[in-house]
């Protein structure tokens, strides 16, 4: 039998080592074989120095932060909305803003989302396929249905024999009942 020359195994060994530490990440950053950019939402630029309006300075902390610098946050705010970066409240609305609030009316109710979502329909989970073969019948509208005849038949009576208005019980509308066979359309 013949055996390969020990170089040829050498070289074997080497390159499987070699494949199976290119696949790792951390040996490829170590070589330098990956680039990493910077991330641009942190990166930052460095306050510039300035005399400082007194001597008297504290003594510098190491690790501490700059005084001068303010986190990437506040820096935001000052970008977005400078008029608010000066102080720590609201700043004073402009003539402008004034005219634009006060044309654009009475301010919402607070309530004002829940109020949309019940009249568009979105208060009410969706129906699926499952949920219409399981509960075939049709819910009921949500409320009481007052019964407008028997009800003004019951205020009259109370005004004249001078009763409260709430005395009594208000008449409502009951659903009529159906049957399996009833509701189902046959034809």
């Amino acid at each position: 039998m013949l055996r390969p020359p020990p170089s040829l195994i050498s070289f074997i060994v080497a390159s499987v080592a070699a494949s199976s530490l290119a696949g790792c990440e951390s040996i490829t950053r170590t070589l330098g074989l990956t680039r990493e950019a910077p991330d641009e939402f942190t990166v930052t630029t460095r306050a510039p120095l300035a005399l400082p309006p007194t001597f008297d300075l504290p003594p510098p902390r190491p690790g501490a932060p700059r005084p001068q610098e303010q986190p990437e946050r506040v820096q935001a705010e000052q970008a977005l909305v400078p008029q608010t970066a000066l102080g720590s409240g609201t700043a004073p609305d402009s003539p402008g803003q004034e005219a634009l609030v006060k044309l654009a009316g009475p301010p919402a109710p607070p309530n004002i989302r829940d109020e949309v979502n019940a009249e568009i329909g979105l208060d009410r989970p969706r129906q699926t396929l499952t949920d219409r073969l399981m509960f075939w019948e049709p819910s009921p509208e949500p409320g009481t249905v007052v019964d407008a005849a028997r009800e003004s038949q019951r205020l009259r009576e109370n005004a004249a024999l001078g009763k409260n208005v709430e005395a009594g019980d208000t008449p409502i509308v009951q659903p009529k009942r159906r049957s399996l066979l009833g509701s189902l359309d046959l034809f």
